[in-house]
């Protein structure tokens, strides 16, 4: 199995991490400021540089008011 952050999952998880934020009418550095993060750092996490632990989706569905379910397939 081939190990790599651009698995087909992976894609559709940044693609709906971007569409969360959108839908909240947020930019990136909105979501930076409520992370503490910088705007880059958010950026990477939807470009797929950058994986997202269970912690930051947890984080991230509560500021994008969405259930866990909508990001994983």
């Amino acid at each position: 199995m081939k190990k790599t952050i651009y698995s087909r999952e992976h894609k559709g998880l940044i693609a709906r991490l971007k569409k969360a934020r959108e839908e909240a009418g947020l930019q990136q550095q909105d979501v930076a400021h409520l992370l503490k993060r910088t705007q880059s750092y958010v950026s990477k996490l939807e470009s797929g540089q950058r994986r997202v632990d269970v912690v930051q989706l947890k984080t991230l569905a509560r500021i994008y008011k969405k259930d866990m379910g909508y990001f994983v397939d």
